[in-house]
């Protein structure tokens, strides 16, 4: 693990640097001071960029307009690589017809919209439909009605053999500088051990998440995964995930891990980073 002090070191190492969201480009109050100058540095560099991202909760569109709103007009939709994009993927492939039941918001509903499938909220199952749910896809910590939606989605799972699909494998989110919620990940595990029943996971640290990123780069040009870096606040998610693709990995200070946990987190876990940097902002 080296220590690195300016984060300008670390883009002009490599050729397209993969970014986690929150905690590394923003964070509870807003975009993380400065990372706009990362961004300009990126385009006068010719680095390409994308934000692998676990946040299911809405569209890329939706994910990019939210940059904008910030001030950060750089991160355009086809920038954003999403895991919802893979559950879609996966519907597409493994659900011809019948219901997909999401727990999640209105808008995180876009990644499981698909032909011949009809999309349907937890809380709009009935006796009269309940046959005919194919999958059950869990998108957002929002959106739902904790106690009856979750009792709701316990005896579904339990009644029915149909597939399960985690969208987002975060466990808790900060919502300010000394507390977290619990995520869609984290509500999926308690639900995957009532029903006792293993679900399918998209998202870091899953190998998936990271292999349709570099599918989708060689598409149109050649690259080596040596020639990528993975940026992330996060070691279990972020840092694994990049570590067991192949990929070099940053861990920034400036979400999740804090600089005075960090080593202990890595000792206790045995996850370690290429790189550490206190953030990705350029100096």
């Amino acid at each position: 693990m080296k220590r690195i002090d300016d984060f300008r070191e670390i883009i002009d190492n490599y050729e397209v640097v993969f970014f986690d969201a929150f905690g590394v480009l923003k964070n509870y109050g807003g975009l993380v001071p400065g990372i706009e100058r990362t961004f300009d540095y990126l385009e006068e560099s010719g680095k390409e960029y994308y934000i692998v991202t676990n946040d299911a909760s809405r569209s890329p569109t939706q994910l990019a307009e939210s940059y904008h709103k910030k001030g950060l007009t750089a991160i355009t939709a086809d920038r954003v690589i999403s895991s919802g994009m893979l559950t879609k993927e996966f519907l597409d492939l493994k659900v011809d017809d019948g219901i997909v039941a999401y727990l999640g918001t209105e808008d995180s509903a876009h990644y499981i919209e698909s032909e011949g499938l009809h999309t349907l909220p937890v809380s709009g199952i009935t006796p009269d439909n309940f046959d005919k749910v194919n999958a059950l896809v869990f998108l957002d910590d929002e959106g739902f009605d904790w106690c009856n939606d979750l009792n709701k989605t316990v005896n579904l799972l339990r009644r029915r053999t149909i597939p399960a699909i985690v969208a987002n494998t975060d466990f808790a989110y900060p919502v300010n500088i000394n507390d977290i919620a619990v995520a869609i990940g984290g509500i999926a595990a308690m639900v995957e051990t009532i029903v006792g029943k293993k679900f399918i996971r998209f998202g870091k640290p899953d190998s998936q998440m990271f292999m349709f990123a570099y599918d989708l780069i060689r598409e149109y040009r050649p690259i080596s995964k040596k020639e990528i870096v993975m940026v992330g606040d996060t070691l279990q998610t972020d840092i694994l995930g990049g570590n067991k693709f192949g990929l070099d990995t940053v861990l920034v200070l400036s979400g999740n891990t804090l600089a005075a946990d960090a080593q202990n987190r890595m000792t206790s876990t045995g996850i370690v980073p290429t790189y550490i940097c206190d953030s990705a902002v350029i100096r």
